[in-house]
C-alpha cells in the first residue's frame, strides 16, 4: 500500500479545540449571514472534493432538505473510524470535534487539499444545532451523533432503521465514502435556510475545477435537481464567461502542465470587450485577490505578446512594449494552481491571496512557453490577439491624455471642484456621503435640505454615456463623468488610487420611473467597470425616495411601495379625495389595490377628516424638507447597499443588458418581461 492511499488514524493530527470557532464564527467561515451559511456547505464539499483530488472519489451529493437540514455525501475512502493513538477517541470524533485536525496535516494524508488550516467540518460541527456523520468503511457502516460540536455519543456501527431528526429521500449508493448532514445554529446565523440557487452556482465552479468528477445536487423542498460534469472544465468555464461576447479567437488556449510538483492549469480567450474578466484559484478555492500565480501570469502573458509582435515585426524595434493595462483590455482567463497541501502559503484565514513566493516564476515560465507555442502553431489567432492588444495600447494613449487633462484641469485649478458639485464641510471620508443627483430641479432640492456638515451633493444632467460600449478616451471626453471622477478623487485608469476615494457613501438617487432606473443602471456600469473597489469596498448605495404621500388632516405619512401605502391608509382610514386638477391627479395615481383598501377602512357611519394621496413621479416633486425627512435624514431614510458576490455573473448581467449583442438582451427581456413592473 502506498502513503498516499493509506489513510488511517495515524494521518489524523491534533492542535486545539472548537470553542474559538462558536466565540468567534467570522474569522473562521466570514460572516454568519447566507454567504456564512453556505460557507459551511463549501466547507464539507471540500472534504470530498480533497477525496476526488486524491484520486478516490468519482461523485459528489449535496442535498437540501426539508426544516433546512443539508446533506453532503461521496463515495470516497470514509473517514477513518479506528481509535487515534494519542488521543484515544475514534479518528472521526477527532475529526469532527477538534479544530486544526484532519488528513491535510502531515505524511500519508491528502498531497492536494482545498483546505489549508483543518478548521473546515469541525468549524462546521462547532456552528451547528445538530451533525451526523456516517462513514462506510471496510464493508461496514459507522455513524456518530454531535450538538453544537460536542459528540453526542460514541462512534458506532449503525443500526437498520435509524430514527432520524429529519426527513430524506436521498438514497446513498457508494460501498465506501462519508455522508454528513448538518443543522446550522439559528442562534449565530441570521438565516440558517439555504438558497437553490446559490447552490447550484457554487458547486457549479467547483465542477469547472475539478474535472471528470460527477456533482449531483437535489433540493428535496422544490424538487429540484442538478447535476454537473465537466471532460474539460477550463475550457467550458471560459466559454461560460465569454457567452453573450465576440470573440477575437474562436477556441480558448488551453495550457496544463507540471513542474516541481506544482500543476499548472490556464485557459486564455480574448474578447471584443475594454474590461477584463480574470479568476484565480489554488487547490479550487478561489483566490479573489490573486497572488503569486495571478503575477507570474500577468508577467508570461505580457512577455509573450511582446516577443510574438516582435517575431513578426507588428511592433518595431522603435516602438515601445506593450503593457501589462494593454493585454488586460478583452481578456478573459482562468488560472488554476494545485500543489501539496503542506507546502501551500495564503495570505489570510479565508484564503483570498496565494503567498508562495516560488510559483511565480514556474506559473511565468509555463504560461510563457505555452503561448510561445500555441502562438507559432496557431498563426492567425496570433496576430488576432496582437491587433486586439496594440488597438488597446493605442486606445490608452488616447485615454492617458484625456485622462491628463482632466487631472491637469483639477491641478490648474488649484483642484477646484466641479462647479455644479455642492460639496461637504467635513474632509473626513469615512464620515462623508456624496448624493449622485439625477437633474437640475431635484438637485436644488437636495442642495436646500441637506445636512451641509456630511453631505455633499451632484447633480447630473441627464443620462451618462454607456460606458460597457465605449473606451475610457471616450467616455472622459463625457462631461458628467468627468465631473464625477474629479468630485470623487480617485482618479481613474492605470493611475486610480482609492486611498484618495473623497467619501465613503455614494449614494446614486434617481427618480422612481423608468428613466430614473435607466439613469441607476448606466451609473452602476460605469463603476462596476472602471471603479470597481468603490462597489467591492462597500462604499455604493442606492437611495429609496418615497413613492407616496399619505395625508390625513395634519398626519402626515410615507409609503415606500404600493403595499405600505395601503398599510398606510387601512391605519389612518377615512375618504381619498381629490383638490382641484391637482387633486384629481392625486386620486387617479390611486390603484384598484388601493381603492379595495379605501373601502375597508370606510365606516358605515359618518365621519370627517379625508386622506389625500400625492404619488411622487420624481424627486424634484419634493420640497427640501420632505426630501430630508424621507432620503437623505439617516435616522429616518432607507439606503440600499451596492454588493457583488459573483464578480463573473455581474460581468456577464453587464454585457447581456448594456453591451452590442441584441439576441441574448432580447431573450433575457422576453422571459423576464412578466416579472417587471412598469411606473410609467
Amino acid at each position: 500500500m502506498s502513503a498516499s492511499s493509506k489513510y488511517s488514524a495515524e494521518q489524523i493530527q491534533v492542535l486545539e479545540g472548537l470553542e474559538p470557532v462558536r466565540k468567534r464564527p467570522g474569522m473562521y467561515i466570514g460572516s454568519t449571514d447566507l454567504r456564512g451559511l453556505h460557507h459551511l456547505i463549501k466547507e464539507v464539499v471540500d472534504n470530498s472534493i480533497d477525496e476526488a483530488l486524491a484520486g478516490y472519489a468519482t461523485n459528489i451529493w449535496v442535498t437540501l432538505h426539508e426544516e433546512n437540514f443539508v446533506t453532503v455525501a461521496d463515495d470516497g475512502r470514509g473517514i477513518p473510524v479506528e481509535i487515534h493513538p494519542k488521543v484515544g477517541k475514534s479518528a472521526l470524533e477527532v475529526i469532527m470535534t477538534t479544530l486544526h485536525a484532519g488528513g491535510k496535516f502531515g505524511e500519508g494524508g491528502y498531497k492536494v487539499s482545498t483546505g489549508l488550516h483543518g478548521v473546515g467540518v469541525s468549524a462546521v460541527n462547532a456552528l451547528s444545532d445538530y451533525l451526523r456523520a456516517e462513514v462506510r468503511r471496510e464493508g461496514k457502516e459507522y455513524f456518530q451523533e454531535y450538538a453544537q460540536g460536542k459528540a453526542k455519543s460514541k462512534v458506532t456501527e449503525t443500526e437498520k432503521n435509524p430514527s432520524l431528526p429529519f426527513k430524506s429521500n436521498f438514497v446513498w449508493t457508494a460501498k465506501t465514502g462519508t455522508k454528513t448532514t448538518f443543522l446550522a445554529d439559528k442562534t449565530i446565523f441570521s438565516t440558517i435556510t439555504p438558497e437553490f440557487e446559490r447552490l447550484e452556482k457554487q458547486v457549479k465552479q467547483l465542477a469547472y475545477l475539478v474535472a471528470k468528477i460527477f456533482f449531483h445536487i437535489y433540493d428535496e423542498r422544490s424538487g429540484q435537481e442538478r447535476h454537473f460534469y465537466f471532460q474539460s472544465g477550463l475550457a467550458t468555464l471560459i466559454k461560460h464567461l465569454n457567452k453573450n461576447k465576440s470573440l477575437v479567437h474562436p477556441e480558448p488556449i488551453l495550457i496544463h502542465r507540471v513542474v516541481n510538483d506544482v500543476d499548472v492549469e490556464v485557459a486564455i480567450q480574448y474578447n471584443d470587450s475594454f474590461v477584463e474578466n480574470v479568476e484565480s484559484f489554488a487547490n479550487v478555492v478561489p483566490t479573489t485577490e490573486g497572488g503569486s500565480h495571478l503575477t507570474g501570469f500577468r508577467i508570461a502573458l505580457t512577455r509573450a505578446i511582446n516577443d510574438y509582435g516582435r517575431k513578426i515585426e507588428a511592433i518595431k524595434e522603435k516602438d515601445e512594449n506593450l503593457t501589462g493595462e494593454d493585454v488586460k483590455e478583452g481578456l478573459t482567463a482562468v488560472i488554476s494552481l494545485k500543489m501539496d497541501s503542506d507546502s501551500i502559503q495564503f495570505e489570510s484565514q479565508t484564503k483570498e491571496k496565494l503567498g508562495n513566493a516560488e510559483v511565480q516564476p514556474i506559473v511565468a515560465q509555463v504560461v510563457k512557453e505555452g503561448l510561445d507555442t500555441y502562438f507559432e502553431e496557431n498563426p492567425q489567432d496570433g496576430r488576432a490577439i496582437l491587433e486586439k492588444v496594440m488597438l488597446a495600447a493605442r486606445a490608452r494613449a488616447a485615454a492617458r491624455a484625456a485622462k491628463d487633462a482632466v487631472i491637469r484641469k483639477g491641478a490648474l485649478e488649484g483642484m477646484t471642484l466641479p462647479g455644479k458639485l455642492a460639496d461637504c464641510q467635513n474632509r473626513d471620508a469615512a464620515e462623508s456621503e456624496l448624493y449622485i443627483v439625477e437633474g437640475d430641479s431635484a438637485g436644488g432640492s437636495a442642495k436646500q435640505g441637506r445636512d451641509r456638515k456630511f453631505q455633499a451633493i451632484l447633480p447630473l444632467r441627464g443620462k451618462i454615456l454607456n460606458t460597457e460600449r465605449a473606451r475610457l478616451d471616450k467616455i472622459l471626453e463625457f462631461e458628467e463623468i468627468k465631473a464625477l471622477v474629479i468630485a470623487l478623487g480617485t482618479g481613474i485608469g492605470d493611475t486610480v488610487d482609492y486611498g484618495r476615494v473623497r467619501y465613503h457613501r455614494i449614494i446614486i438617487m434617481t427618480d422612481a420611473d423608468v428613466d430614473g432606473e435607466h439613469i441607476r443602471t448606466l451609473l452602476l456600469t460605469f463603476f462596476f467597470r472602471y471603479l470597481p473597489e468603490v462597489i467591492t469596498r462597500g462604499y455604493m448605495y442606492i437611495a429609496q425616495p418615497p413613492l407616496f404621500k399619505v395625508q390625513k388632516g395634519k398626519e402626515v405619512h410615507y409609503a415606500y411601495s404600493d403595499e405600505e401605502r395601503d398599510q398606510v391608509l387601512k391605519m389612518i382610514g377615512g375618504k381619498v379625495r381629490g383638490d382641484g386638477e391637482e387633486g384629481s391627479r392625486r386620486v387617479a395615481a390611486v390603484s384598484e389595490a388601493n381603492e379595495d383598501a379605501r373601502r375597508e377602512t370606510e365606516p358605515a357611519g359618518p365621519r370627517t377628516g379625508n386622506v389625500i394621496i400625492q404619488r411622487y413621479k420624481g424627486l424634484g416633486e419634493m420640497n427640501p424638507d420632505q426630501l430630508w425627512e424621507t432620503t437623505m435624514n439617516p435616522e429616518n431614510r432607507v439606503l440600499k447597499q451596492v454588493t457583488v458576490e459573483d464578480a463573473s455573473a455581474a460581468d456577464e448581467v453587464f454585457t447581456m443588458l448594456m453591451g452590442d449583442e441584441v439576441p441574448p438582451r432580447k431573450k433575457f427581456i422576453q422571459t423576464h418581461a412578466k416579472l417587471a413592473t412598469l411606473d410609467i
